[in-house]
Order: structure tokens, then sequence, then C-alpha cells
């Protein structure tokens, strides 16, 4: 599990930073990607990394501002020519499909597969084998989203030396109790499966929140993530500016995270007002608060570790 940052700014690009996307790569666990907003020139972006269209299957968008949904339209055709065949699914707040189908229907793109889309309100949007996705709605003055990843807990270890000391040697046996909680053996000896599993492996969480101002709301909604992926469009000296402009500051995110009980902060849809010369200050101002925060460029891969 990797976040891949392809757009980092925030209303309008810059020379050093796109406008808003980030890619959460699934690979080893679904084989898929899953993209979180598409702004424009994202599939530019794309281009520059290891990432493959056709292995986008899931696109969540947390509002209709256009610094996070112009690239969809030509990201959506591109995917038709570029061996994407399998279903795609859209998630998003009201209005979306009508953004989607308008675009697609007034320039005459025909998609080469399935494109289903799901416009959310608040919950689990998300129930899969292996991942759940909760939305919340978010203060952004219009309709926004955070949205929270959940892999699901995974079973333990076997314990094989626990096994060698009852001369169970390895082979197929070994299999079955790992799938069935009770297995016999050929002599009649009864094993439960809950004597022969370590402890589950805890899933990872990712909370990604859209635009927003602060609110004391989202503590409950990000507690516990592994990583929280949060907004940082101003600095400290501009918080009435950012309550004006539904935003927050760097500092914010940081108190967010600090009060959420979350491992990882990554800063991310950063004001073009500040130039490359302000990254260690935006990033000083936050870690004061909160030392375990990252500040997020374009093309920055972060990988979502296990904790222990």
């Amino acid at each position: 599990m990797e976040l891949v940052f392809l757009g980092t700014g925030a209303g309008v690009p810059s020379k050093e930073r796109n406008v808003s996307a980030v890619a959460l790569t699934l690979l080893q666990e679904l084989g898929s990607i899953w993209l979180f907003d598409c702004g424009e020139a994202t599939q530019h972006r794309i281009l520059d990394t290891s990432i493959k269209p056709r292995k986008i299957d899931k696109i969540f968008i947390t509002h209709l501002h256009g610094d996070h949904i112009y690239g969809l339209p030509g990201l959506l055709s591109s995917r038709s020519f570029q061996a994407g065949d399998q279903l795609l699914t859209l998630y998003g707040p009201r209005g979306i499909k009508e953004f989607i189908t308008t675009s697609l229907k007034v320039s005459g793109t025909h998609l080469s597969y399935p494109l289903e889309i799901v416009e959310i309100t608040e919950g689990k949007i998300l129930d899969g084998d292996k991942f759940s996705v909760y939305a919340k709605q978010l203060d952004h003055g219009i309709t926004c989203f955070g949205y929270r990843i959940e892999e699901k807990d995974k079973p333990g270890e076997l314990l094989v030396q626990k096994l060698r000391e009852l001369n169970i040697p390895p082979g197929p046996i070994y299999r079955e109790i790992k799938q069935n909680d009770r297995t016999v053996t050929d002599d009649g000896t009864v094993l439960y499966q809950k004597d022969f599993i370590g402890p589950n492996k805890k899933g990872r969480i990712v909370s990604i929140l859209g635009d927003t101002r602060m609110q004391a709301e989202n503590v409950s909604f990000v507690k516990g993530s592994d990583v929280l992926v949060h907004e940082a469009t101003f600095m400290h000296d501009k918080l009435k500016m950012a309550k004006d402009y539904y935003h927050s500051t760097n500092t914010q995110a940081a108190l967010l995270a600090a009060d959420s009980d979350v491992n990882q902060l990554i800063l991310t849809h950063i004001s073009s007002r500040y130039q490359q010369d302000d990254d260690n200050r935006i990033l000083a101002e936050a870690s004061e608060i909160f030392p375990a925060t990252f500040l997020a460029k374009d093309y920055l891969e972060f990988k979502i570790d296990h904790q222990n």
C-alpha cells in the first residue's frame, strides 16, 4: 500500500505543484489503484510515474471545485486507449454524474469499458472483502467529503514451531489448520485453529480529507489512522483567511492529527502564494505541534507499512 501524490497545490497549478490528485496503490492487496480527486492535468502527472491508468478501477472525488475534477474527462477518455476494459467505479457528491455524462456526451466520447457513477452521502460507501471505505461531509461551503479507508484485519501467522513440537510435520495439514476452525489428523487428534494461529495482523487505515475548515467532528472520523492526508492551504498567520475561504492551516491540520491519535500526517493542497522557499517553514510550524508530519510534493511516494 502506497500513496503517490500527483498534485499537491490549491486552486491553480504552479510550476512546482499541480492541482489535487493522489493515488492509493493497492497492487499487492487488490491488483488495482484508487484515485482520490483528479484535477486538471492529472493524467500528465501519471505519465511520469509507474501508474498504469488501466489499473485505476475506483475514483473518489471529494467535491466539485474545478481543481479537483477538471482532469476527469480526459483521464476517463484516455483509459479507453490504454487497455482499460474493466469496470471503473466513480464515487462523489451529488452532481458528479451530471458533470461526467455531460462532458462525455458533448465531446462525443465513447468509453470502451463500463463506468459506474455513485453519488454518495455520509457513511459506509464501500464494503469489500479486504477494504471498507467511509465518507464524512466536511465544512467547505459546498458539499465536500473526507474518506476513511480501512483495511480489514488479516489472519495471524501459523505457529509452525508449536505444530512441530506436537510432531506434526509440514504438509497439506498446515493449510487445513489455517483454513478451518477444527482439523482432525490421521490418528484422530483434534486440532483447533485458535491454538495454532497468532494474533490477527491489524489492517491499515488511511484518511484523506478534502478541502475543509477545521471542525471538532473530524477527530472521531480520522481517529487511529496510520496516515492522515490533510489540506494545509495556508500557514498559521492566515487563520482568518483560512476560515473565510473554508480551508485549514498547517497548524490546524497538525492539531487534528495530535488530537486524533494518528501515526503520520501528510500536508497537501498548498496555496500557490507559497514558493519552495516556504516549504521548510510550512513543515516546521506543523511539526512543532505534531512531529510525525510530512509535506507532500508532486510525485512523492509514501509507503504505508503495518504498525507493530
